[in-house]
């Protein structure tokens, strides 16, 4: 990503962590790895990057090695034009590698939003390298519903040029994904778009929000109803489910989903938060995460 020195200044000091790649094919994919100690593997969602864990990452980097990806397309990552890369399947591999390569073992997996099928399908994938979850405002099923807002991104032409020409999409969540507003200073908004600064960066953006599957039809449902059936054969593992109340996007019917998936689940319920939880409400989560995080010690 080019970004001018003014415009980095204003969000880097919030993000003091060494950027790291793995080269996948002729793409490069960002991530962080910092501290020391049994893994945390945290995946972010649509419209955001690893930014959006800055406060986590710089909390549990003191007791825990920390990973935090990029997905390709978002972040400090490649962006590549081509719409292949961009497949829920594809990003899954991504992921998968990543494991791999960086020798993951006793993970927890820290996922939100797109994260959350992402991260738990690689986890399928990869059942051994994993010893707990710590899911925020996801979803790992077919899309009960999808918002209106979220709909009307998907006009044929004119949902793209939205997006990509005007970033409504990335701009509108900075307010609508949100319940405290005091708490997203100019900072953190600059920092949470900073990857996303012209049409040709935005190409992820536009993506995730076709990947919303709307019915069986879709190349993604099916991957999503397989991944829904077969995470049974992870819901015997410690489970963290936080959830911010006030989201408009995975109501609390898609909490009461995974807690279907994970019966032995424990639940925090977050009423002061909408969907960026961990921007409205990191100050509850991290004692949270430390105390499930300590059991498993």
């Amino acid at each position: 990503m080019a970004a001018t020195s003014s415009a980095t200044s204003s969000w880097r000091a919030l993000y003091p962590f060494e950027s790291r790649y793995l080269t996948l094919g002729t793409v490069r994919l960002h991530y962080v790895d910092e501290g020391a100690g049994a893994p945390l593997l945290m995946v972010h969602g649509n419209p955001t990057w690893s930014f959006y864990w800055r406060r986590l990452i710089d909390h549990f980097r003191r007791t825990h090695r920390v990973v935090a990806v990029d997905h390709i397309g978002c972040g400090l990552s490649d962006k590549p034009q081509d719409p292949a890369y961009y497949s829920l399947q594809r990003n899954t591999d991504h992921l998968v590698t990543v494991i791999d390569r960086l020798e993951l073992r006793d993970a927890t997996l820290v996922v939100h939003d797109w994260g959350g099928a992402i991260g738990l399908g690689a986890a399928l994938a990869r059942p051994a390298r994993f010893r707990a979850f710590i899911l925020f405002n996801t979803g790992a099923f077919p899309p009960p519903y999808i918002p209106w807002r979220i709909r009307a991104c998907r006009i044929p032409w004119l949902g793209s040029w939205c997006i990509r020409r005007l970033n409504l999409f990335a701009r509108a969540a900075l307010w609508m994904a949100v319940a405290r507003h005091d708490r997203m200073t100019p900072d953190i908004r600059a920092g949470l778009m900073a990857p996303y600064d012209s049409w040709a960066h935005r190409i992820a953006i536009d993506q995730f929000v076709r990947a919303i599957p709307r019915g069986p039809h879709h190349a993604s449902w099916r991957i999503l109803e397989e991944l829904e059936r077969n995470l049974t054969a992870l819901s015997d593992r410690p489970c963290q489910l936080i959830w911010g109340m006030r989201d408009w996007c995975f109501r609390p019917e898609c909490l009461e989903r995974l807690q279907r998936i994970f019966p032995r689940a424990e639940v925090h319920r977050l009423e002061d938060a909408s969907h960026y939880v961990v921007e409205d409400a990191y100050d509850e989560i991290v004692p949270h995460m430390e105390r499930f995080l300590g059991e498993l010690a």
